[in-house]
């Protein structure tokens, strides 16, 4: 099985895939997603939902930012790409490997998880190994981000190659769930429970492990919904 991450750049992207009623053109994604042998798609997308959220990052290098993510599984990785390919707005589409620290919750197909899906896009800083960048952040990061957040949900992606041309470089693709409070509340963002000298702790502790491997510089971060389909 084959995991791959579209990242889309489109004006029109929510209405192209949300789920929502009176269109069709999601369920229209879905059939074609499956009958190019994807068993499971994923939407993440940049909505009025998530709106109050912190949004920043380079996006694509082109001055197009990101409104979205389509994640697929599929037997099929090529036939796929050409669905995903062809999605509004060019969509630079990456075949990466997950991990998977903290299992997002189950939750029943096209609905809307109960949480702020940050996506985050990160680069390796130059002239750092790619042994050296994987060993600090999946081997010393991983835990003191757990630490320092109020996450119920944690997956990363290492982005293995590009599949599209003109593809932005980049190195990882990761998703945290957080509380919806956490779009306006930081201690519920941090899961420092009202008290300042705590959320203190936790910021800095967070970001000096970020700075380790340059994921405080060059990084996009996208608030999203997200919607989890089994096909």
């Amino acid at each position: 099985m084959t995991k791959l991450i579209a990242a889309l750049h489109g004006a029109d992207a929510p209405a192209l895939l949300a789920p929502g009623p009176g269109s069709d053109l999601g369920s229209d994604l879905r059939a074609r997603l499956a009958d190019a042998g994807c068993t499971r798609v994923q939407v993440n997308l940049d909505d009025a939902d998530v709106a109050p959220a912190m949004r920043f990052g380079p996006g694509d290098g082109q001055g197009r930012p990101i409104t979205g993510f389509v994640t697929v599984w599929t037997e099929d990785a090529a036939a796929t790409l050409s669905v995903l390919a062809a999605l509004d707005g060019g969509p630079s589409v990456y075949r990466v490997t997950e991990h998977r620290p903290v299992e997002p919750p189950v939750v029943p197909d096209g609905e809307r998880a109960d949480a702020l899906a940050n996506v985050a896009v990160l680069r390796r800083p130059a002239g750092m190994s790619q042994e050296e960048y994987l060993e600090i952040w999946l081997g010393g990061h991983t835990p003191i981000a757990s630490e320092t957040q109020y996450t119920f949900g944690y997956v990363q992606n290492v982005v293995e190659e590009a599949l599209t041309p003109d593809a932005p470089v980049i190195s990882a693709i990761v998703e945290e769930l957080f509380l919806m409070a956490g779009m306006t509340d930081v201690h519920a963002f941090y899961g420092s429970g009202g008290d300042e000298e705590e959320l203190n702790r936790r910021i800095t502790r967070l970001m000096e492990s970020c700075a380790r491997f340059g994921a405080g510089d060059g990084l996009d971060l996208v608030p999203t919904s997200r919607y989890l389909w089994n096909l």
